[in-house]
């Protein structure tokens, strides 16, 4: 099938770069493939949402009927000293980038569903349940499109019933827009050496509850960031977040930081933990959990950021890594990413150009608020992870508000969150306590809760390139982490038949947060795509 423009992702960036491109020049065909059973049933964040990209795109969204029904009424930033122990952080003495007035507390996943009522208004093709699983090449080595996944195979291969080929979908651009380590992404960045002379990226776990609360422990539109407990009893680096949504209900996660070394960390039980401070059960207790989901994040920065341009194509919001960690908020430049994508195809499809390498996207971008305002908060994340929270967030205050990031420096954070994990032997071991089922909970209820589903009959989709190394060189030193910071428990070590440990793979029970694919100390597992239409199935995450 031929367009003009194929979009893969219909997350903010995707969507946003197909509304634009419609706005620019209502004849450019143009299809979105998503790998969700839905538009916005992958789709995870906190979230405040910054309507910056959205006053431009449609500035006329209130009319139009947008999920933003919660303006931010306070901030309250935390500092968790201990299990019992917190203190309030007056505003003046946080970094700028933390505060949220005139922002909105939403579901990213409804914002996502009504850019695509939008897109598609404006005859945008959308594609759900299509996973995009490979790159297609033109005879000179450009993109020219992406060939989706084969549906009804069985888990050896061989063809079931329902059996259904796969389509090239062909287009004069492709935008990626997968989000956080991106599946083709990642094998463009090495295919054109888009990462050559960038720092390593790094990233966080994001896990989320959607909690249900009594309606006098709720205040809509407050907002909770907390640092500290639990994670800085492993000396590890993150922080939490409470949002209080309408109808009395809040969203409450916790980010742990891949860049964590000791293996016996487990963010998931770190998360549970973090529900039992009396500054976050306060407002918990008497609640009811809805829903359940874990996502990776991009937090490199532009040191990190690889070159977003190739023959054919570019890569766009954090398939590119544009996330804003200072701010904790990365779907405001996302859609302007792909808006100042939009634009530079435009004027690229006027000239008859097609297949080449958009080399004006660099200067656009770089001309763009987005750029601007990821270089002025550039040295946040490498703070953070040189001094922690508190030392790092008292540099931030300094670096961006006091010299709004015109200090002539830009820290250097070259180690990748691979590489971080300690032997376990010389970490302190973690016990966790059970969960309560009141405030903590265990994996699997938690998973169900997500309604993650996978056809248990097909191929793998989570690669090891050697499948003897869980249980050869890793076991010993690290106890094989990955049963550990998977929240979704895919990965277990379990005894076999003679006794022998055995390294299990539960795909189905894969929530596609990308952890595995970034944080396995060896690089031996890679995430590709399922069969579509697989994974979570969040509602209003």
């Amino acid at each position: 099938m031929e367009y003009d423009v194929v979009v893969v992702g219909a997350g903010p960036a995707g969507l946003s770069a197909a509304c634009r491109l419609k706005q620019l020049s209502p004849e450019t065909s143009i299809c979105v493939v998503e790998k969700g059973s839905e538009v916005g049933a992958h789709i995870l964040s906190g979230a405040v949402f910054e309507p910056k990209a959205l006053n431009e795109l449609f500035p006329d969204w209130q009319e139009r009927g947008a999920p933003l029904h919660t303006e931010v009424s306070g901030d309250d930033i935390l500092l968790l000293s201990d299990a019992e122990k917190s203190r309030k952080i007056p505003g003046f003495f946080a970094p700028k980038t933390m505060h949220n007035n005139g922002n909105y507390i939403i579901s990213l996943g409804n914002l996502c569903r009504w850019l695509a009522q939008q897109a598609e208004s404006l005859g945008v093709e959308i594609f759900p349940g299509f996973t995009a699983s490979e790159l297609v090449f033109d005879d000179n080595g450009a993109v020219k499109g992406i060939a989706t996944g084969d549906m009804g195979l069985s888990a050896d291969g061989s063809q079931k019933d329902s059996y259904m080929p796969g389509m090239e979908l062909h287009g004069k651009y492709t935008l990626f827009a997968e989000g956080c380590r991106g599946h083709l992404g990642k094998q463009l960045i090495a295919r054109y050496e888009l990462d050559k002379d960038k720092e390593s990226q790094h990233y966080g776990l994001g896990i989320k509850e959607l909690w249900s609360i009594p309606k006098e422990k709720h205040k809509q539109g407050l907002v909770v960031h907390s640092a500290g407990w639990p994670l800085s009893e492993s000396d590890s680096r993150g922080g939490g977040f409470l949002y209080h949504l309408e109808d009395n209900q809040v969203a409450v996660g916790l980010i742990t930081d891949l860049s964590y070394h000791n293996p016996h960390v487990s963010p998931f039980d770190e998360f549970q933990r973090y529900k039992h401070h009396p500054a976050i059960a306060q407002y918990l207790e008497g609640g009811e959990r809805i829903s359940y989901g874990a996502r990776a994040l991009v937090k490199g920065g532009l040191q990190a950021q690889p070159k977003m341009t190739f023959p054919g194509g570019l890569l766009i919001g954090d398939d590119a890594g544009t996330l804003n960690f200072a701010k904790i908020k990365g779907t405001h430049t996302a859609m302007k990413s792909g808006m100042v994508a939009a634009e530079c195809i435009t004027e690229a499809l006027a000239n008859n150009q097609s297949g080449d390498d958009l080399t004006a996207f660099e200067t656009a971008y770089q001309n763009s608020w987005a750029w601007k305002e990821l270089h002025t908060q550039r040295n946040f994340g490498p703070a953070q992870h040189r001094w922690g929270n508190v030392l790092g967030s008292a540099y931030a205050f300094v670096d961006i508000n006091i010299f709004n990031g015109s200090l002539p420096w830009t820290l250097s954070d070259p180690k990748p969150d691979w590489d971080t994990l300690k032997p376990g032997s010389d970490c302190q071991p973690i016990s966790y306590p059970k969960p309560d089922g009141k405030l903590s909970f265990d994996k699997p209820s938690s998973v169900f809760l997500s309604n993650t589903n996978h056809e248990e009959d097909q191929p793998c989709h989570l690669k090891l390139a050697d499948s003897a190394i869980p249980l050869s060189h890793n076991l010993p030193i690290f106890d094989e982490p990955a049963q550990r910071y998977c929240p979704a428990g895919v990965y277990e070590v379990v005894e076999g038949d003679g006794g022998d440990k055995q390294f299990q793979i539960n795909s189905q029970n894969c929530v596609h947060c990308k952890t595995c694919d970034i944080k396995d100390p060896s690089q031996n597992i890679t995430w590709v795509v399922p069969e579509g239409g697989g994974g979570p199935n969040y509602p209003n995450m």
